[in-house]
Order: C-alpha cells, then sequence, then structure tokens
C-alpha cells in the first residue's frame, strides 16, 4: 500500500469516526509496520545464504546417501513475461541441481508463452515442456505437467512464484533423512512486484485440525511422485482449490509420521490483483471448491459432518452428534467457599447449556452449612486433597462416559458450547479439546498452551481481545495444541485412564494437565482447541488455573518428563519467539 493511499485511508476513517476511529486505525498501522520490519530483521539474521553456506550445503549434499531427482510441475497460462522467467528462474537457480522442471502451457493466447519457454527449454534439457491443444484450466493443465515427471518426488510451483534457493535442497535433505517419507511441506512467504518479502507464513509440524480450517499445506509442498499417480492427480472440477483436495486425497493414503514439515520458508508467493494472495476475496469459487473437498474427504473416511464458511472464508468442520447423546460429567471445581456463588455457578451451567443428558459434580475444598447435593448435581467434598487429586476424586464418583473438566467462576457464550465440545471427543482419533477462556474484559484467558514459552508454559494469544484472529487466525479457527487448560477441558473417560488419570504426586497443584495431554499427544490422539466453545470469566471470581504461575518443583519435573516437547513444542514453529504468546518474530 503506497504512502499516498494510506493517508487517504486515514483521513476516510477520521471523517467517519473522528479521532475515536483514527487512532485504531494508525494502531494498526503501527503494528504492522514493526510486524514488516521485524521479519526483515529475520530475513537478514535467519535466511539470507552467504557464498560460505552455500558451499557447505554443496558440499553437504556430496554425502547424501540418496540424491533424489525431483520434479518440479508448473502448470502455465497467460502469464506475464516478467514473472515467467523469475519463476523459470528460481528453479534453475536451486543449490541441489539433480531436478527437472515439468512445465504444461495450457493453450496460452499469448504469444510470448510458448517463445519464453521453448527459450528456456532450449538451454537446459532438464526443462520438459507440453503445449496443451485446448484449455483445460489449472487441474488438466497440472496433470499433462505431471504426466512429463519422471522424479521419485514432485513439487508443485505457480507460474507467477519463486522458490528459494535452498528449497529443492531441503526437500531432498528431507527424503534422505526419512526414506519413509510420503508428503512434506514448508513455510512460505508473500513477494511483491518489487521483489520484496513481507507476510511470513510460520506454520506448525503437521496439525490435521487446522489444515481442515485452512490449508496450511499450500507452498511449498511435494509428493512422492508414485502417491500422486495412486490417487490419480489433480481433480478437474475443483479449480482453485486443486492442491488442497490434492493434499486432502493424499494424506487418506498415508501414514501421518509420513507428513514432514520444514519450518523454513521455501517459498515466495507473488502477490499481484487477481491472485489468492493478493486478497481472499478475489476467488471465492476457490474457498467453496476448498469446503467441497473437505466435506468429500470427510465422507471418504467415514466421517459425519458438515463443513461451514467461517471467518475470512475459512473453513469449519461440524462432527455429527449421535441421536442418543452420550452421558457428560460436568466437573466443577472450586477454591470459593461462597455456597451461594457455587449454587449460581451450576444454576448457571444448567441454564446456558443445551445438552440433555448431564450430570454435575460440584467439587468443594470443604463442607459447609448449605452444601450438600442438589437434584441432577453431586456435590463431592476433598478437603485435604490437592486439586489434581479433587479431581481424580470427581471421576471416581462423577458417572459420565464423557469428562468435562472447568472451573466454577466460567460462564458460557454460548448455549450449543458442550455439543460442540463432545462432537470432537467422540472422535476416536481425538484426545484432549479445550475451549476459547475469556477475561470480563473479553480478552483471551485461554486459547491453547505453548511448551516451553518464556522457559515454562505460555497461553497463546494471551490478553488478545475476542474478535481478533490472532496469528494465522488461530484464536478464530479450531486448531490443534499439544496442551490446553483444565479451565475448561473435555475427553473421554477410556482416555483419561488409558492416562492413569492426572498425575497428583508429581504434579500436585499446576501442571497436571499439561502432563496429561502430553500423554494423549504422545499415544497419538490429536489435542483440539475450539473457539465455537466459548466462556467468560464471571465477575468476582478468583483467578482461572491457566492464569497462575507454574510451582517451580512442577516445572522442573514437567521439563525433565517431557523435553522433545520444550526443545520443539510441535504446534509452534521455531521461527516464532519463545517470549512472545502472540506468536511474535523469532528474536530469542
Amino acid at each position: 500500500m503506497s504512502l499516498d493511499h494510506k493517508i487517504r485511508t486515514a483521513l476516510e476513517v477520521w471523517r467517519k469516526h473522528g479521532l475515536s476511529g483514527i487512532r485504531p486505525h494508525l494502531q494498526s498501522q503501527i503494528n504492522s509496520l514493526r510486524q514488516k520490519i521485524a521479519y526483515q530483521r529475520w530475513i537478514r539474521r535467519c535466511d539470507t545464504l552467504t557464498d560460505k553456506d552455500r558451499r557447505k550445503l554443496r558440499r553437504r549434499i556430496e554425502d547424501f546417501s540418496n540424491k533424489p531427482l525431483i520434479s518440479v510441475i508448473l502448470p502455465v497460462y497467460n502469464v506475464e513475461e516478467k514473472w515467467l522467467r523469475r519463476c523459470i528462474d528460481s528453479v534453475i537457480g536451486q543449490i541441489y541441481q539433480n531436478w527437472e522442471l515439468c512445465i504444461a502451457d495450457d493453450h496460452s493466447p499469448k504469444p510470448h508463452v510458448r517463445r519464453v519457454l521453448e527459450e528456456y527449454a532450449e538451454k537446459d534439457q532438464r526443462i520438459k515442456i507440453v503445449f496443451r491443444p485446448e484449455n483445460g484450466h489449472i487441474s488438466a493443465a497440472s496433470n499433462s505437467a505431471l504426466e512429463l515427471a519422471a522424479g521419485e518426488f514432485t513439487a508443485l510451483l505457480d507460474h507467477d512464484d519463486e522458490l528459494s534457493e535452498d528449497a529443492l535442497f531441503c526437500v531432498a535433505k528431507e527424503i534422505d533423512d526419512l526414506p519413509e517419507i510420503q508428503m512434506i511441506y514448508s513455510d512460505e512467504d508473500l513477494i511483491d512486484e518489487k521483489g520484496g518479502r513481507f507476510g511470513p507464513k510460520f506454520k506448525p509440524d503437521w496439525a490435521r485440525d487446522h489444515f481442515y480450517s485452512g490449508n496450511i499445506v499450500t507452498h511449498l509442498s511435494a509428493y512422492r511422485t508414485e502417491l500422486l499417480r495412486r490417487i490419480g492427480g489433480f481433480t478437474v472440477g475443483l479449480e482453485g482449490s486443486q492442491d488442497y483436495d490434492l493434499a486432502l486425497r493424499a494424506i487418506e493414503q498415508i501414514d501421518e509420521s509420513q507428513i514432514r514439515h520444514i519450518p523454513r520458508v521455501l517459498y515466495h508467493w507473488r502477490v499481484i490483483r487477481g491472485s489468492v494472495a493478493y486478497s481472499g476475496d478475489e476467488k471465492p469459487y476457490a474457498h467453496e471448491a476448498a469446503r467441497r473437498a473437505i466435506g468429500a474427504h470427510l465422507e471418504r473416511i467415514g466421517k459425519k459432518a458438515t463443513v461451514e464458511e467461517t471467518v475470512h472464508n475459512l473453513h469449519r468442520v461440524r462432527y455429527g452428534l449421535p441421536e442418543s447423546l452420550p452421558k457428560v460429567s460436568l466437573i466443577l471445581l472450586s477454591a470459593i467457599e461462597d455456597a451461594e456463588f457455587c449454587e449460581e455457578a451450576v444454576r448457571i451451567f444448567r441454564q446456558e447449556t443445551d445438552y440433555q443428558n448431564l450430570e454435575i459434580a460440584l467439587v468443594l475444598n470443604r463442607r459447609t452449612r448449605d452444601s450438600g447435593d442438589r437434584p441432577g448435581t453431586k456435590t463431592i467434598f476433598c478437603e485435604t486433597a490437592s486439586e489434581a487429586e479433587r479431581y481424580n476424586n470427581a471421576v471416581i464418583a462423577a458417572s459420565g462416559e464423557i469428562l468435562c473438566f472447568a472451573e466454577v467462576n466460567l460462564r458460557p457464550l454460548g448455549r450449543d458450547w458442550l455439543r460442540e465440545m463432545v462432537s470432537f471427543a467422540l472422535q476416536k482419533e481425538i484426545g484432549a479439546i479445550g475451549a476459547k477462556l475469556l477475561s470480563p474484559k473479553e480478552t483471551i484467558i485461554h486459547a491453547g498452551l505453548l511448551i516451553g514459552n518464556r522457559g515454562g508454559i505460555g497461553v497463546a494469544h494471551r490478553g488478545l481481545p475476542r474478535e481478533k484472529d490472532g496469528y494465522l487466525t488461530r484464536a478464530r479457527l479450531i486448531n490443534n495444541f499439544s496442551a490446553l487448560s483444565v479451565s475448561c477441558l473435555m475427553m473421554r473417560r477410556e482416555l483419561f485412564e488409558l492416562c492413569g488419570s492426572f498425575d497428583a504426586e508429581n504434579f500436585p497443584d499446576r501442571l497436571f494437565d499439561v502432563d496429561l495431554c502430553l500423554k494423549l499427544h504422545s499415544k497419538g490422539f490429536r489435542n483440539v482447541f475450539t473457539p465455537h466453545a466459548e466462556l467468560i470469566q464471571r465477575d468476582g471470581g478468583k483467578l482461572l488455573q491457566v492464569q497462575r504461575g507454574a510451582d517451580e518443583k512442577e516445572l522442573a519435573r514437567l521439563k525433565q518428563r517431557w523435553p522433545d516437547y520444550f526443545a520443539k513444542d510441535p504446534f509452534y514453529n521455531p521461527n516464532l519467539s519463545k517470549r512472545s504468546e502472540m506468536f511474535g518474530i523469532g528474536d530469542d
């Protein structure tokens, strides 16, 4: 955006809203500028190769036991000559040289396209070209390019984008390190018409539920060529989301351990008018096609679900519930001795929860004169037990097949919050489910936990206003985290028992929830955060568990038990700062 345009926009905001409007607008501009500066600093420090670096990478290639041929497929249609040249040059300039470029021109009417392609093919025998006799759109053109591929792996490239010069090196290294690998994706950024880079997407490692909410694979993606042929290549009719559909069909055929994420920016997505990179609204049909593709995928794998539009034309998967609802035990823990406050909490949860098969277990520190069972509510007294023990005792006393732990000083913001969480709990591959929790001022106090943040456990997007997106829109999308807070945490009873309940011996009061979530993840279950189950802290309530500082002894035990998660949380990109709960670019 030019300076003149920024000034005009600011003036328009001022005219409409006065100073009250211009201040947040200017603050947004300042934050955007800070992010751009931080990214440029990161590029200079972490993503700029020197001649020494290049020599080092070439020496490493010599040590590869497998130097696979990588086929880069490139569908082309009517692209401007300068972007086409930059695209092809970015492949020719790769440090890893065992590649072939398979180009399919989709019957471009502009004469320069054939001229440029033939020029490059004449110069480099690794460039293969097919000129399609008729226009068939991008899926058909991509299939034509795929037919030319002879490589062990195939990487996808769009005709106006660029690869980083180490992109294919990084792909080849992953293949050499993990021979069983089937699918690879990397981080990416945007590139403008002057070659300026911005808007990095530092992605998590493979996160299926995040992938359903939005295509985190996208660029750069590479697949074993045999896998692409086995699934039939690209689907004609899903143009605009053909890459998304391809990834969805690929993951149906492979184990998740065969999917690798490279936490490095290997792909530069060109921002020009008419592209999705320019604006998500440029090609609305692409988002509609994506939802059709996700829905078809879920049907193929036997999931009863619908896929709906959510914020920014992204996606929300809604799993169906059975007619006979499973019994849920809502376990409310209170350190508050005010019987009237606790009774009010039970009433609020009953009135504001649209779920019929529900029992409530109220866990109190000690018996008071007014405390006792109410209809549909069990009151459990644990006078001397730790917090973890009180929850464990409540589970024993409760009878539900699904457990939902929550703090007594919360209030649901939508009556379907429990139905939303149960719909995930019933998926056999899913472990723990966490809700979005807000302060009385409607700022985030829980939207997932970050392992190793500030040396301990961080809260994703802590303090972010409710309506804000967060990084990669994660505060408003269903996505995955290694751990979630017991302040509102659901799982099937069988999984709670599989993990041996909360470890009250080693984590009596603070980190038992993190420990149990990591047990679930280490056993292969996905832990899910859903922003569509929202609860808010009631005025007058004490601080939530998620807000309390960790006991140093408990934290030391947790680090000792789970060192790999503290070294690298798989759902928090290592290029992001461990000092920031707002997913700031790494400056550690």
